[in-house]
């Protein structure tokens, strides 16, 4: 019987490595060994004469879906001949991509794993981070912080909020790309765990800040709230004042004759502004609390302003904005819009 010769062809290639990497150690080690002289190269990171990177990967389902759909996006925008298959492994998704070079295989692998750990484990890791190294861990603090750490209240600055986002996914990259341009096989929650650690601090940073302005506004809050509750249960004093404000922190405060109103708490906090740099706003709000008016009006060309926000929130309905009327235009001018008064 006439011996026929067989070779180890690509096809036979891929086969022999897939078996292969689901063989645990030390088998898979022996393997290659062994089998990498029989088929003429080295296996482990290139088969068959091309590039492979593998990445593992737990979780659901979706997940694995998600996946896949950046692999497929990753592909699409770089223009590159990449292939991949997955497999499951236990209760972990294999994923193994090939290319015939290793520079844009990487590059497709990289893109589509940094953007997976920033959708999949960003959010875990802000709340591990807020409820074990800060001790939040009451779940509406948890969740009040949380939201301070994404949330952009201006949506001016929306832009600086989509650089925040890049260059977290810059960071995660920077560092897959490193690793895998080194190593064929990447396991992803032991990556995101152990190799992520400039990521992780700048995600530190984004959790103190957001501490910092959950305390800052819870602290402002209370305050408001207490300076609501004396003005509820203070009687008031004079019918009406008249807050003028003439721009910037320039602030008059007139009785309802349109005279000054001159009190003991003025002269006091002007002096102490000048010798201690105390807050303006803090002046005016004592000193509307001290003449305790049962209406103030506040005529000014900016109600936007945080001081007027302030004491709005304080008088509540004993408070009216006024942007232009007859007693304010001799004092600010015309105004420019046609609304008188906010509430």
């Amino acid at each position: 019987m006439k011996h026929t010769e067989k070779t180890v062809g690509q096809t036979d290639g891929f086969h022999l490595f897939r078996r292969i990497s689901q063989l645990h150690p030390p088998y898979n080690l022996k393997a290659i060994l062994i089998l990498s002289k029989v088929v003429g190269h080295k296996m482990e990171g290139c088969e068959g004469g091309m590039e492979v990177i593998r990445v593992r990967a737990g979780g659901s389902t979706a997940a694995v879906g998600h996946f896949e759909q950046l692999l497929r996006e990753a592909i699409e925008r770089l223009h590159t001949q990449v292939r991949w298959e997955s497999a499951l492994i236990g209760q972990v998704t294999e994923f193994t991509a090939y290319a015939n070079e290793r520079k844009p295989l990487v590059e497709v692998v990289g893109a589509a794993t940094a953007q997976y750990m920033m959708d999949m484990y960003e959010k875990e890791l802000v709340r591990s981070l807020i409820a074990d190294e800060y001790g939040y861990d009451e779940a509406d603090e948890l969740a009040a912080i949380e939201a301070y750490c994404w949330h952009n209240p201006d949506p001016i600055e929306q832009q600086e909020t989509d650089l925040g986002a890049r260059k977290r996914l810059s960071l995660i990259k920077d560092e897959v790309t490193r690793y895998l341009e080194q190593h064929p096989l990447l396991h992803m929650e032991g990556f995101v765990r152990f190799r992520l650690h400039r990521y992780i601090e700048h995600l530190r940073e984004i959790v103190e800040y957001a501490i910092d302005e959950y305390t800052a506004d819870k602290q402002y809050e209370e305050f408001i709230s207490l300076l609501k509750y004396f003005v509820y249960i203070q009687d008031a004093k004079i019918p009406v004042a008249h807050l003028i404000h003439k721009g910037a922190n320039d602030f008059i405060l007139l009785n309802d004759k349109m005279e000054p109103i001159e009190t003991k708490q003025l002269d006091q906090f002007v002096v102490e502004m000048i010798d201690k740099e105390i807050n303006y706003e803090d002046m005016i709000v004592s000193t509307l609390i001290t003449v305790s008016p049962q209406n103030v009006y506040i005529h000014t060309r900016n109600p936007e302003m945080q001081v007027i926000k302030t004491i709005k929130q304080i008088f509540e309905d004993r408070a009216t904005v006024c942007t232009t009327c007859p007693r304010c235009i001799p004092l600010l001018g015309e105004y420019k819009r046609h609304d008188h008064y906010y509430r």
